[in-house]
């Protein structure tokens, strides 16, 4: 018995539905669920509308271990994985929602060399 047939044969024996059923014969099930996952890679205009940060921010953070990294599907063509993504943009919001995430500070507008800050009058 070969490869094929094996499967075949566990494919009627694991139909216990009567849907499948054709003039009493089982058909066989072609694809078992979770057999084939499902991976989804974006490239980069679709990487641009899901996380809006700079070409040139993302590749720090990728080089700094901050981000996905990508890959290359091909000589020309270069992916991000989906899912890894969506974990990084997940794992953002939790760091921001409990405060780990530090915000720049505020820039001294004093030091401006255009625009200066007038003096407020003394009262």
């Amino acid at each position: 018995m070969n490869k094929a047939d094996r499967s075949l044969q566990a494919a009627r024996s694991n139909n216990d539905s009567d849907a499948n059923d054709l003039h009493g014969m089982p058909l066989p099930r072609l694809i078992a669920p979770n057999i084939l996952p499902f991976r989804r890679t974006i490239r980069r205009p679709e990487l641009r509308q899901i996380v809006p940060l700079a070409d040139t921010t993302i590749y720090d953070m990728e080089r700094r271990g901050e981000f996905p990294r990508r890959f290359n599907l091909t000589a020309r063509c270069v992916v991000w994985d989906l899912t890894e993504v969506e974990a990084w943009l997940d794992a953002r919001r939790q760091a921001s929602d409990s405060a780990q995430i530090k915000r720049a500070p505020s820039p001294d507008v004093r030091q401006r060399k255009h625009r200066p800050v007038k003096a407020t009058p003394v009262s």
